[in-house]
């Protein structure tokens, strides 16, 4: 299982399911993090948390363990 929290910068994912429940999975959806989404790793910060990531034409910075309940699709 691949999640946001494995890609590297400049590396692209499509979302294929949020393992978050409750608020956390709320606020993702709320941010525009939804099935079938291209998600874009664009940079980690120094010491490897939070990272920032692109989506919809705007950017937004995740915890490392926020990024690990998105599930990517698998690329051939």
């Amino acid at each position: 299982m691949k999640t946001l929290n494995n890609l590297k910068p400049g590396q692209s994912g499509v979302v294929q399911s949020i393992t978050a429940e409750g608020a956390l999975k709320r606020h993702f959806l709320d941010m525009g993090i939804t099935k079938g989404v291209v998600v874009t790793m664009e940079r980690i910060a120094p010491f490897g948390d939070p990272v920032a990531v692109r989506l919809r034409g705007y950017s937004l910075s995740l915890r490392r363990t926020e990024a690990k309940k998105i599930v990517l699709e698998e690329q051939a």
